[in-house]
């Protein structure tokens, strides 16, 4: 759906769709999986929350779209691991 898409909130690095579910997806990228994971914090989490709703606000359902939160985890040789349905504060 989007690439890189911002709103006053924020940014948000992809937005697809899969079926009927909107999935917000934010990209983090480090030598290891595991220090990748370590640099999404509380604080984007809430911003990507926040941009999110900016961007449901021009869906037909608004609010009430169902929707998810993924994290891709990007490693130094290209690797990716996707964490699906993260939970945000």
């Amino acid at each position: 759906m989007a690439r890189r898409w911002r709103g006053r909130a924020g940014e948000i690095d992809l937005i697809a769709r899969e079926g009927a579910t909107l999935v917000f997806i934010e990209v983090k990228r480090a030598r290891t999986i595991a220090i990748a994971a370590e640099r999404l914090s509380e604080r984007q989490m809430r911003r990507i929350l926040s941009a999110a709703a900016e961007y449901l606000s021009g869906e037909p359902a608004g609010q009430d779209s169902d929707m998810r939160f993924d994290v891709a985890l990007v490693d130094g040789c290209g690797r990716v691991e996707i964490r699906g349905n993260v939970v945000c504060p």
